[in-house]
């Protein structure tokens, strides 16, 4: 039956509407587009970066993310739980980007079900919360590799894109990625020279590498490197290297190749490691290396005929000694604090090393990854080495800070606009014939090239880098320092997919309240002044007081004279108005604090409602005019 009624009419059209808008929600977040958004957060913390788009869009065998949360339970804590609605979404949206390519498993492993021994099977630990096993991981699979986050945890939740990203890139990668080495020192270790001698073991990060990478050994005469075999290529000490050398890392990086360049300005490292006997005219492995002819097209200088030092940083010694060259960086000296690279590492240690300046060329850019404070100087390296006390007084710093790691990226041009160097000429006077690279050779990346630049090698060396132990004939290492974290962070990043590289943890959701801090910190700063000058002349009336206490004699009373009661009144009463003056100054600080939540709730409650008001009176007004105009 019709029913006439506006107001029934107007019911039924209400309802109709809430059904319409709730169906239509749903079926767009079954769909692609429901992950979708405008994001206008600074730094867009909920975009996901170029890189792991890239990443996403390269996928070829299809990925599983089995994702393994404990979901129905009371004993997850409230900050997890709000953490893992983020990480839902979050893989909603790689879900979304990948196009089918990725697909997520939702587990919630309870007790005794297939949930709990696929998690187990993974490496996916619960972790023990009021005697439940609670579980808050994932596990990327794809083919026969898997990559495990055991535990996501909320405090690292700005490198979660980075981690989830990186283990993507890992397995669906087909192998290990190839690594070659370029080096003046046996990395590898040496045999015995004669019977009865030992043979000389490898350096321990040369293990390790092995361990986790496809290495080949590029001979420092190499006159080729392919780009598309050798993902990343490790300079380390590349001692007087030749002219044809480094044309074979330039036209390596302009081929789409990452560097990766440990240079030295006196490495302690070659000067044990490196052999020749000079009593007998045998010279060992230069103590110098570096890159001159590369360096310079990138716009990069670096000092290697002095070590650098630097008083902010330096290290103590056995003996007390203090090294001014030996150098334990911290976190201050880490200006990039988003970088995936340092982001994890509390010191670096650097010995005797150099020092980059950085004056990019055009269309490359310089992001500065660990420096010297501006109170660093170059000093002679032999008086360095032997821990020369002299140089705490005679040393004079610069006023600049160097870049000790930094990272270039951007398109590179050749440092050989000529082509390839020519050879040397022979002995018997004829010259040498013209090489075909002089004609056919790159002038400039194609795409995007990186390189890291790092001033020390010695940092990587067994006795600078880690503490070794023998345990019943095996040798056990573990390190001292963040040295090695360094180099793997950096390789990691290079070799796990090249859009990781140069990427940067996730900016945190939650912001701190830089404007209250800043109001705090001013308190603290104008009202702190007070409150030691007080706690000063307390002291020194405490002492007072107990000087007369200890002339008391036995059995005798304590009798203070007018002028001594008189300055304890006096104190009492600036007591009074210290503290007085401290109430003012919080009242006053938490008068600025509720004005300012006064204009914050004015603008939530207030302001939005007034504009969607009047952009709504905007469209009432527009579709008015046009009525009348019909």
């Amino acid at each position: 039956m019709k029913s006439n009624s506006p107001i029934t009419r107007a019911t039924v059209a209400v309802i109709a509407l809430a059904a319409i808008a709730i169906f239509a929600n749903w079926l767009v977040s079954l769909s692609s587009f429901g992950n979708r958004g405008a994001d206008f957060t600074e730094k867009q913390i909920h975009t996901l970066s170029d890189g792991t788009r890239a990443i996403l869009g390269e996928i070829g065998a299809p990925v599983v993310l089995r994702y393994y949360a404990s979901r129905n339970t009371d004993y997850m804590p409230e900050e997890i739980k709000l953490h893992m609605r983020r990480v839902d979404d979050l893989l909603k949206e790689y879900a979304s980007l990948s196009k089918g390519k990725l697909r997520i498993e939702n587990l919630d492993p309870q007790p005794d079900t297939d949930a709990e021994d696929s998690a187990n099977l993974d490496g996916v630990n619960g972790q023990r919360m009021d005697d439940q096993n609670l579980y808050f991981g994932l596990a990327v699979s794809c083919l026969d590799k898997t990559s495990v986050i055991p535990f996501i945890d909320p405090r690292q939740e700005t490198m979660l894109e980075y981690q989830l990203s990186k283990a993507i890139a890992e397995v669906s990668a087909p192998s290990k990625p190839k690594i070659g080495v370029m080096s003046a020192l046996s990395l590898k270790g040496q045999p015995a020279a004669m019977p009865g001698q030992q043979e000389v073991p490898g350096w321990v990060i040369y293990q390790q590498l092995k361990q986790s990478f496809d290495i080949e050994e590029i001979p420092m005469t190499t006159t080729s490197i392919d780009p598309k075999s050798v993902k990343v290529l490790l300079l380390f000490h590349p001692a007087e290297i030749t002219p044809e050398a480094e044309f074979a890392v330039d036209q390596y990086l302009l081929g789409g190749g990452t560097v990766v360049a440990c240079l030295d300005a006196f490495s302690v490292a070659a000067q044990m490691t490196g052999g020749g006997n000079p009593m007998m005219g045998m010279p060992g492995t230069p103590t110098t290396s570096t890159l001159p002819t590369l360096l310079k097209s990138w716009g990069v200088s670096f000092e290697s005929g002095k070590v650098l030092a630097d008083p902010t940083y330096s290290t103590r010694m056995a003996g007390n000694r203090d090294a001014l060259a030996v150098l334990t960086l911290t976190k201050d000296a880490m200006p990039q604090a988003d970088s995936v690279i340092t982001k994890d590492l509390d010191a670096v240690t650097l010995f005797l090393p150099g020092a980059f300046t950085v004056n990019a060329t055009e269309g490359i850019k310089a992001n500065t990854l660990i420096k010297s404070s501006n109170g660093s100087g170059f000093v002679d390296s032999m008086r360095a080495s032997q821990l020369d006390p002299a140089l705490s007084t005679s040393f004079r710093p610069s006023g600049t800070a160097y870049d000790l790691v930094t990272y270039l990226s951007g398109n590179f041009k050749t440092a050989f606009p000529d082509g390839k160097p020519q050879a040397a000429a022979p002995t018997d006077g004829a010259q040498p014939k013209q090489s075909e690279a002089n004609t056919n050779h790159l002038k400039q990346s194609a795409s995007t090239g990186h390189v890291f630049l790092i001033a020390d090698v010695d940092a990587f060396y067994d006795r600078f880098a880690y503490n070794l132990q023998n345990f019943g004939g095996v040798q056990m290492a573990s390190p001292i320092n963040g040295n090695s974290s360094l180099l793997f962070n950096l390789l990691d990043q290079a070799t796990g997919s090249k859009h990781l590289i140069g990427s940067r943890s996730r900016s945190a959701i939650r912001r701190p309240f830089t404007v209250v801090q800043t109001m705090e910190a001013e308190f603290n700063q104008q009202v702190g002044t007070k409150i030691e000058e007080f706690q000063e002349k307390q002291k020194a009336a405490q002492q007072k007081l107990n000087e007369l206490q200890t002339k008391k004699s036995r059995g005798s009373e304590l009798y203070l004279s007018p002028e001594q009661e008189a300055e304890i009144r006096k104190l009492r009463k600036e007591q009074v108005e210290y503290a007085k003056l401290i109430r003012e100054q919080q009242k006053d600080l938490r008068r600025q604090k509720d004005k300012l939540a006064g204009k914050i709730i004015l603008l939530n409650v207030a302001v939005m409602p007034l504009l969607v008001t009047l952009f709504g009176l905007g469209l009432f007004i527009q579709r008015r005019r046009s009525t009348r105009a019909r």
